[in-house]
């Protein structure tokens, strides 16, 4: 447990050095964001003795994914792995932090404001131009982290915009970031994330698509928890 704590210690200090590298970069060379973002992710999953097990195939056409949250790493697994420069949909919060709330603004991810009216037309308006700009929008749709042994129950912020926009919807379930990165607890343990990739569907308002992808998200979890 000690020896877990001293590398979340350690993890903390170097990606507040590297992130701020990686940010002055992706000003810097504003055009070639998505590949300094990988090479960096790259560079994590070998410091925090990250191995990854993937199931299913991707959909490399599909315009959103939405995945299950549980820690921090889940961005950096999909800058790793996924080929396209994702727009991940993130809290007004996070952008708001000094100095590190560049990671949203350099890359142009979208930033949202909860609780707003306003901030749900821009939601809309920022989506649209980033599939205009064939880059996938990323969402986690609980809006939050849990604790990695179940979903929260969904908010209705991916279904909008997906139906709005009658996009191709890939869901992805993630399992043990959190054992690995542990920011409640503090730890940081070196092992083996499973990626899960279910088929995509089209969003569509004239089927319940959005509450049976949260259903077989679910599943299974819990199916490849037991």
């Amino acid at each position: 447990m000690i020896l877990s704590k001293i590398r979340a210690l350690l993890v903390v200090i170097q990606m507040a050095v590297t992130v701020s590298i990686v940010i002055i970069l992706m000003y810097i060379f504003k055009s070639n964001n998505k590949a300094i973002r990988k090479v960096w992710a790259s560079i994590q999953m070998k410091l925090l003795g990250i191995e990854l097990e993937i199931k299913g195939e991707p959909d490399n056409e599909a315009q959103m994914l939405v995945l299950n949250h549980q820690s921090v790493l889940d961005i950096m697994i999909f800058e790793y792995i996924h080929q396209k420069n994702i727009a991940w949909v993130a809290k007004k919060e996070i952008a708001d932090l000094f100095w590190f709330g560049h990671i949203l603004k350099a890359p142009d991810m979208i930033i949202v404001e909860r609780e707003s009216k306003s901030s749900l037309i821009k939601l809309l308006k920022d989506s649209k131009n980033k599939i205009a700009d064939k880059r996938p929008i990323a969402i986690f749709p609980e809006g939050t982290r849990s604790c990695g042994k179940r979903m929260k129950k969904f908010k209705a912020g991916a279904k909008f915009i997906a139906e709005k926009y009658n996009l191709t919807v890939q869901p992805i379930v993630l399992i043990n970031s959190r054992q690995i990165l542990d920011s409640q607890n503090f730890t940081q343990n070196p092992g083996i994330v499973k990626v899960i990739y279910l088929p995509s569907v089209k969003a569509d308002k004239k089927t319940d698509w959005y509450k049976q992808i949260e259903e077989d998200m679910r599943s299974t979890l819990k199916k490849e928890l037991v």
